[in-house]
Parts: C-alpha cells; structure tokens; sequence
C-alpha cells in the first residue's frame, strides 16, 4: 500500500502558514496512490434507492476502467458510516479490506495493460448528515413547507465518497456517466446531465435515468430530491440552441420563473467572456435545494431565496452587487471555472474560485459598464484577510485560505490592468476555456498559459499573491527633481509594472525591489497608485 505522508507526520505549510499535522487518511484521500494511478476512469453506471423515512442510501456503482499498467490491487473510495457487502468482476466476488475510508480491492482476473475492465460495488447505510452544507457536506434531509422530504447532496472537499463509492481524486474524471435514482413516487429526483428516462416501480417508488455526456469530476456529481414542478427555455447561445431547465418546489413556481431570468442574462455575460458554455449536450440546470448552492455540472443548485445579493446582501458593499442573484451568478460561473477547467488538486482550489469571483464584477461590467465591474471587484477587497497563503499543501486534500475569492478576483483584476489591452484580455479569458477544455489541471499550466498570452513573466506575480500573504508596498520619495520608488513587503524579485498619476497625469512605473529613478522636476508632486492594482503605497520622507 503506498501513500506520500505517514501516520502523523507534520507539513509546513508555504511561507508561514502555521504547521498542520496530516495523518495516512490525508494522504489516501489526497494522493495519486500507486493504487490509483495504474488504472484511468472510463464510465461510471450509479444505480441507487434513497430512503428518506430512515436516511439510508443503497445500491451499486458500476466502475469501468482502462488498465494502463498491470497490477492487482485497486483503491476505491467510500466514507464512514457507509459499507460495501460486495464487489464483483467477471462474474467473481472479490477480497477487500478496509482502512478508514479506503477499500484495498484484490482483483483476480489478469489485469493486462490497454485492456478495457470492469467491476461492480454494492454498498448502503446512511450516509454523512451535511452539517453546514454546502461547506460542510454530506447528505440534507430536510422537509419543505408542505412537509415533504426534501433532499441534496453537496461533497466538495469532503469528497463524492461520503456518499458513493468511486476514485475520489480530483486528477482522473469520469469520461460519461449514468445515475439511476429511485425514489417515493411523490417525489423527483434531478440529477446531472440529460433526463433518460422516468420508470414507475410497482412499490410506489419512481426511478430517475440521468446521462451525463461530457467529462465530470467526483463532487459534481449530485442528488436533489423532492416535490418538484419544472419548466424550460431554449437558449440562444454561441453553440445553437442550449436546453435550460429549473426545478422547484411546488409553492415557488411563481418566485422562480421571474428570479430565474438571471439565468440568459448570465450565459450571455459569461459567453462573450468565457466562450461557448461547456456543455451545451448535457444542457443547463437550475435546481432549488434546502442550502444555499452549489456548482454542481449541469445541475446547479440555488438556494438564495429568490432575491438579489447573497442572501440579499452586497458582497461588495457598492450597491452593484445587488443588481444580481450571486447565486445564480457565482454558482454558474464555476462551469466554465471549476467544471470545464478542474483543479487536480485541492490544493490549487484558486482555479475555481478566484477565476469564478472574478467573473462576477465581469457580468457587472457586461451589463452596467467598466466603471461599475471595477468598483465591484474593489469592493471584495474588505473581504480579505492575508491570513495563510491562497495554495494549500499538496497530496493531503487541504485547500488554501478562503482568500482565494477576494483576493483572487484581485489578483486577476491586477492582471488585467497588467495586461492593458481589453480585447487581448477577454481573448486570453476565451484561449483557457478553450486551451483547457474538459481537462484537470494544475497551478503551473494556468500561470504558464497566463504568461505566455500576456508575454510576461508572472511567476514573481503569482508567487507575490497566491504564495505569499503580504500586500506588495510601492515605497517613493521626490528628491533634488527625481522620482525615487522600489517594491517593499514582496517576494524576492517582484517587478509588476504599476499606473500611476504624478500630478494627474498618467504613466506607467517598473519598480523592482531595488531603487529606481525617474526625472521628476516637482519637488511637491503628488503621487496617486491607480486603485485598480492590489498594492498599497508609502511616501517616504527623506
């Protein structure tokens, strides 16, 4: 059995982040084991029956795989309290053993590289309660108003495996998927991808037939069971016609078919800035849920309570934010930022949520102009705290400081101003979603591809905000008619280039952390930093 830190060992993490200790369960949860790594996920078949009278989940996955090297133990994932009575291959049960939430599976039929294989996991119990979902996950078992179960998944960090057995690493998703839900027949189930089929059993119970066409990854996955009315719309999009369709309770019809207008409203932002929405096959979802939401690919979940803001606040204290349903907003957002283009790693959760922050005050300046984007994104800016380093530690499912939202989407609006060039900007927002299309990837392919496109070096850049927890400082002094400036508080070899005005009139400095000059005949100018750029300044006196 392999995995990369022991039982115990502690991890230092980046640049001061106090230590954390991480145990074997991390590192299985979080690591490209030796037992995942010889075999590649092809199809997954889901065929569940979800009991809300006692809170039980059971039923099987079917896990077909592409042997890449020869070996004979698997690593399948699936979380306390949960069990699995028995896996099959080739018509033989199979040995496992059990360590925490691994399965060591011993597989008997040779195991030959190329081939095309396949098992079968049959499992039960009741799964995890959500404890605060969507960020503490698991299972909700509410009722609605009418007293009616009401039910959803949501299992990002967490892990799919808190509810269903599967590889339950981010690197290796799915090619396509099928998910068999069987419920009370007074209730639907929505589940991703596209509607195959709905078979009424002779036990008073329904079984949902979903499809999913496209690549997903683990936590996207998803489950939202209750008394659901529907309705659709055809949306005109940069691929053709995308199929929308809203799920909710019975008694929010009315509330949902007005907020639900939003949704055009954001394919068309996010399309002009993003590209084509990445999954026109499997279509667009929008589901009610008893918590406030989540990203889950093609069947996104609200719970906003019909209303703009956040729960009807102004995460950006501008007064823009209330213009939009953040849910809506935020949460379909993560399709071409989490869903289209997928960390391997938690570790680098930034991808999905920087980028996915950042594309709010996008759809602000789409609808209400540049002026108004900018003043959203600044105002996240009281939401930051430089606490501990944006990327966490690698190989033990640990993400990085929540600064990833606030801090990311400024450091993306800093890029942007950077950059300096509005069409090469949205171009090089359309090139990821495109250059990326469908895959997992890590830090290091988005700042290369960011680099590239803005032909640049940005490693002292991202070192400075995803690294680091210091706000980089333009130090200055006017001096017998010389403008003196370096960056302070920063990374070793930080040279970001900074707007400026001296006196109101624009230019452009290249400080470095050593002193730089400039001829400057004013002894009195004033010098502003364009607020635009996450950086703070200090005059000197000298």
């Amino acid at each position: 059995m392999s995995f990369f830190i022991s039982n115990g060992i502690k991890a230092q993490s980046l640049l001061g982040n106090p230590t954390i200790s991480f145990t074997k369960q991390d590192s299985l949860r979080g690591s490209i084991t030796k037992e995942r790594s010889w075999w590649d996920l092809k199809q997954y078949r889901l065929d569940i029956k979800v009991n809300p009278l006692d809170s039980t989940i059971t039923g099987s996955n079917a896990i077909k795989y592409q042997v890449l090297q020869e070996y004979n133990v698997m690593q399948i994932d699936l979380q306390k309290p949960l069990e699995i009575s028995k896996i099959i291959q080739d018509g033989v049960a199979l040995k496992y053993s059990r360590e925490g939430n691994v399965f060591w599976v011993d597989l008997v039929t040779p195991q030959k590289a190329g081939t095309i294989k396949e098992l079968t996991i049959f499992y039960g119990g009741k799964p995890k309660v959500a404890v605060n979902p969507p960020w503490d996950g698991g299972i909700s078992w509410k009722k609605d108003s009418n007293g009616k179960p009401f039910i959803a998944s949501s299992c990002q960090g967490l892990g799919a495996s808190v509810w269903w057995p599967n590889k339950d690493h981010m690197y290796d998703e799915v090619d396509d998927m099928y998910i068999s839900v069987n419920v009370p027949s007074d209730l639907m189930d929505v589940s991703n991808g596209r509607l195959l089929s709905v078979k009424k059993q002779k036990n008073s119970t329904t079984t949902y037939n979903w499809y999913v066409s496209n690549p997903i990854n683990n936590y996207g996955v998803n489950i939202n069971i209750g008394d659901y009315v529907s309705f659709l719309e055809k949306y005109k999009g940069e691929k053709g016609i995308l199929n929308c369709s809203y799920y909710v309770l019975k008694n929010n019809l009315a509330k949902a078919k007005k907020q639900f207008r939003e949704v055009p409203r954001m394919l068309k932002a996010f399309e002009y800035w993003f590209g084509p929405y990445p999954f026109y096959k499997d279509g667009y979802k929008l589901v009610e849920v008893p918590y406030l939401g989540m990203e889950h690919q093609s069947s996104v979940t609200y719970g906003n309570g019909f209303q703009n803001g956040y729960l009807g606040h102004d995460m950006s204290g501008t007064g823009w934010g209330l213009k939009f349903d953040f849910i809506i907003v935020h949460e379909s957002g993560h399709e071409w930022f989490a869903n289209n283009i997928t960390y391997k790693d938690i570790a680098d959760m930034w991808i999905h949520e920087s980028f996915t922050n950042y594309s709010e005050s996008l759809f602000v300046e789409y609808y209400y102009g540049k002026k108004a984007g900018f003043e959203y994104v600044i105002g996240t800016r009281k939401g930051i705290a430089n606490d501990f380093p944006i990327i966490g530690n690698y190989d033990v499912n640990h993400k990085g400081s929540g600064d990833m939202y606030p801090k990311g989407g400024n450091m993306l609006h800093t890029l942007r101003q950077i950059v300096n060039d509005d069409q090469k900007w949205r171009k090089i927002l359309r090139g990821l979603n495109s250059t990326f299309y469908h895959q997992t990837v890590s830090t290091k392919q988005i700042e290369d591809y960011l680099s590239q496109q803005a032909v640049m070096d940005l490693n002292p850049f991202f070192n400075q905000y995803l690294r680091d927890t210091r706000i980089p400082i333009l130090e200055y002094y006017f001096k017998e008619g010389q403008l003196f400036y370096r960056w302070s508080n920063c990374v070793a070899g930080f040279n970001m280039p900074i707007k400026i005005s001296i006196n109101g009139v624009e230019k452009w400095l290249k400080p470095e952390t050593d002193w730089k000059t400039e001829l400057n005949t004013d002894q009195n100018s004033k010098l502003l930093i364009d607020v635009n750029f996450y950086v703070t300044g200090i005059q000197i006196r000298k």
